[in-house]
C-alpha cells in the first residue's frame, strides 16, 4: 500500500471521528422523555476519547506528510432515542471495520506504532459499540 493511499485513508477516519463528536453533540441535545438526561449523559462522554482519537490520527497523517481533513462524515439523521442509539452504533460498526484495516494497513507499512495507537482506538470503539448494544437491549427508549 502505497504511503499516499495510507493518509487518504486515515484522512477517512479521521472525517469519521470529526463525524462521531458532531453526532454526539447534535444527539445528547435531541434525547428526550425521562431518559433524556442519561442519554444525554452517555452521548457526552463518549466525546473525549473521540477528540483523543481525532489528535492521534491527525498528528500521524501530518507525521507521513498529509494534511489532515477537516471536514467531517455526514452525521445520519435521527429524531427519536432509539434512532440515535441505532445511528451511534452505525457508526461505531463503521469504525470498528475502518480501525481493523487500517491497523492491518499500518502493519503492513511497517509502522508499528500507528498500528499499536490503532490496535487502542479499535479497543475503544469496541467497548463503546457493546454499551450502546446494551442500552438498546435494556431500555425502552
Amino acid at each position: 500500500m502505497a504511503q499516499e493511499a495510507l493518509i487518504q485513508d486515515l484522512n477517512g477516519d479521521l472525517a469519521g471521528v470529526l463525524g462521531a463528536i458532531i453526532q454526539r453533540l447534535t444527539y445528547a441535545a435531541k434525547a428526550t422523555s425521562r431518559y433524556g438526561r442519561r442519554l444525554t449523559e452517555f452521548f457526552l462522554s463518549g466525546i473525549p476519547t473521540e477528540q483523543g482519537h481525532a489528535q492521534v490520527l491527525a498528528k500521524r497523517i501530518v507525521a507521513l506528510g498529509g494534511e489532515p481533513t477537516t471536514v467531517p462524515r455526514a452525521v445520519p439523521v435521527a429524531d427519536t432515542n432509539r434512532e440515535m442509539l441505532e445511528a451511534l452504533l452505525g457508526s461505531l460498526r463503521q469504525a470498528i471495520g475502518d480501525y481493523t484495516e487500517r491497523v492491518r494497513d499500518a502493519f503492513e507499512h511497517s509502522n508499528r506504532a500507528l498500528g499499536r495507537e490503532l490496535e487502542d482506538m479499535l479497543r475503544d470503539e469496541k467497548v463503546e459499540a457493546a454499551r450502546t448494544e446494551r442500552l438498546l437491549s435494556s431500555w425502552r427508549l
